[in-house]
């Protein structure tokens, strides 16, 4: 049960961002910009993808269930190539650059604290240049405080798993801020 009244019957975010729109509009253009519109050398599916795996690192069932539909109607291998990355990011098939971007993005999920100059040398090595690490970071970063803010409100999951099949569907081919 949520810890304040949400009058609009939606899970997760969507019915904090119809509760406070003003909040909305500022928190979906950041989402936006990071996921879709923001210039980056990670692909969108890529940038989903880091957004999944730091909710699911964060235990943030809702945040965590949208972007990996998000990352999976985005990148080839779909939904089996989210679930091995959630599941074992060392064992995913997924590009050596990739890999080593995630383990950067779970260091940021794991403490406000630097990346270790091991986790940053690893992702240099497979080519990862000041614009992935940077775009790695602040989507773990942002996704920590989104993770919070759903979290720590208590939000309800949706009951039909469709519902993320049905998000992610409007935010490709709409984006963030049609969907609020």
């Amino acid at each position: 049960m949520p810890h304040i009244e949400i009058t609009n019957g939606l899970p997760g975010i969507s019915g904090l961002f119809a509760q406070r729109p003003d909040t909305a509009g500022v928190l979906s253009q950041l989402a936006e910009t990071l996921l879709r519109s923001g210039p980056s050398p990670l692909s969108r599916g890529e940038r989903e993808l880091i957004a999944a795996y730091v909710s699911h690192l964060n235990r943030t069932e809702f945040c965590a269930g949208s972007h990996s539909a998000f990352a999976a109607a985005q990148l080839d291998g779909g939904t089996e190539l989210v679930a091995a990355v959630l599941a074992d990011v060392d064992a995913a098939p997924v590009t050596p650059l990739l890999r080593t971007l995630l383990k950067v993005a779970g260091e940021v999920q794991a403490k406000a604290a630097p990346v270790s100059a091991a986790a940053i040398a690893a992702a240099r090595a497979e080519g990862a240049t000041d614009a992935h690490i940077h775009d790695t970071v602040l989507i773990a970063a942002a996704f920590a405080m989104f993770n919070r803010y759903v979290n720590g409100l208590a939000t309800e999951v949706p009951a039909d798993g469709a519902f993320y099949d049905a998000a992610a569907e409007l935010v490709v081919n709409r984006g963030y801020e049609a969907a609020r």
